[in-house]
């Protein structure tokens, strides 16, 4: 299982905050993720072919091309809060 600083250093940098209560199923849970991880890194993986989905998509994208976009006054004006430039939006918090 990984240990506590781990946690706490991986919570860190998804700026999590983790109560004393939190950590140590974090750690059960994110030693699993990483114990499935290694039964993968097992496997003989050589004949199959990479892919993008788990299923085949298809007929799921349409051309990227141009085209006119809505209308800045009309955004604006169902947006709760508008600036000069742009949407208003709320600072994160810290």
């Amino acid at each position: 299982m990984i240990e506590r600083d781990e946690v706490l250093h991986v919570a860190r940098l998804a700026r999590l905050a983790l109560s004393d209560e939190e950590i140590e199923p974090m750690a059960r849970e994110l030693s699993a993720v990483l114990d499935h991880v290694a039964k993968i890194g097992e496997l003989s993986l050589d004949d199959v072919a990479p892919t993008l989905h788990v299923v085949e998509v298809t007929g799921a994208l349409r051309p990227d091309e141009p085209r006119p976009s809505l209308p800045r006054e009309v955004a604006f004006e169902q947006a709760p809060e508008v600036g000069d430039e742009g949407f208003l939006v709320p600072s994160p918090q810290a």
